[in-house]
């Protein structure tokens, strides 16, 4: 079996942790970060920074005219829509925040799946792979367990999108390969992400989480209350907090 996987790696601490399960899983894996519009570059230096670890090929593409169509968000217009900051525990994960950036896990996913298919395409029309012997699978970090509440994070936003991807692939209505979209920590506590992290070797002070830019997290925003969360139920100190 020959398997070609691709993995959005963000840069951030869950996508580095599913990347790093992916390497050992397939034959070819590219590590796959956009440039989306997002408010700073520095998830995407800290995703360059992973892949180089990791020891893959990696791929930084730039969407930046995401922002233009999927406005609404804190993360792409913070000019007009402050990212929150100081939430109760307790409120993080009821109703959708305005952290949410419209169908960003679609796009994200359709893209991630067209380089996957176009590497197996190309194996097997032009390299002559055997379609019985080929994989291709696209690796995300979503997770809905501790997370912000955005549905496109939930387990039956990917089955979905996971059929329509096929019904529409060549890869799969001809050769008879559906694209596999694994989703490894979508049931997972940050702690349990935590954990697996630092089981694989993941260099987590080079990770990055903040919804802001800087030299530092800001310690502030619903991403850094999570996965501050995260390592105190891990019982470890987050490395990257005064790296």
């Amino acid at each position: 079996m020959s398997s070609h996987g691709v993995s959005l790696l963000s840069g951030g601490m869950d996508s580095a942790a599913v990347t790093a399960m992916a390497r050992g899983r397939c034959d070819s894996l590219t590590a796959l970060t956009f440039r989306y519009g997002q408010t700073h570059a520095r998830e995407v230096d800290a995703a360059r920074e992973i892949a180089a670890d990791l020891g893959i090929a990696h791929r930084i593409v730039d969407i930046s005219f995401l922002g233009e169509v999927a406005w609404y968000s804190a993360l792409t217009s913070p000019e007009r829509f402050p990212v929150p900051r100081g939430r109760a525990g307790d409120e993080i994960g009821f109703g959708v925040p305005i952290t949410y950036v419209p169908l960003r896990n679609t796009i994200f996913l359709a893209l991630g799946a067209a380089l996957v298919e176009s590497e197996a395409l190309s194996a097997i029309e032009t390299g002559g792979e055997d379609p019985a012997a080929t994989d291709a699978v696209v690796f995300l970090a979503p997770n809905a367990i501790d997370y912000s509440g955005y549905p496109d994070c939930r387990p039956e936003f990917f089955r979905g999108a996971t059929e329509t991807i096929n019904m529409g692939s060549k890869l799969a209505t001809e050769h008879g390969v559906r694209i596999r979209v694994e989703t490894p920590i979508i049931e997972m506590t940050k702690a349990q992400i935590v954990r697996a992290a630092v089981d694989l070797g993941v260099r987590l002070e080079a990770t990055w989480s903040c919804y802001r830019g800087g030299e530092a997290p800001c310690g502030q925003c619903e991403s850094c209350a999570l996965r501050a969360r995260g390592f105190a139920e891990a019982g470890l100190p987050d490395p990257a907090v005064g790296a």
